[in-house]
C-alpha cells in the first residue's frame, strides 16, 4: 500500500512540475503554454504532490 501511495505522489507531483513548466512558456505543444494560470495550478499541483509524498512516508509508531 505505501508503494502505490508513493507512486500517486510522484505522479501527481510530476504532473505540477510539468504544468508550472509550460505555464512558463518552457514546455511548448500545448494549449497550456504560456498561460499564467498553468503555472499557479501546477505550483498548487506540485504542493498537493510533496504533501502527498510525506504523507505516504510518514512513521507508524
Amino acid at each position: 500500500m505505501r508503494l502505490i501511495r508513493n507512486l500517486l505522489a510522484l505522479l501527481v507531483l510530476a504532473l505540477g512540475v510539468r504544468w508550472s513548466l509550460q505555464g512558463l512558456g518552457l514546455v511548448q505543444g500545448s494549449f497550456m503554454t504560456g498561460q499564467r494560470e498553468w503555472l499557479y495550478i501546477g505550483l498548487v499541483t506540485v504542493l498537493v504532490g510533496l504533501l502527498g509524498l510525506r504523507w505516504a512516508n510518514r512513521s507508524r509508531n
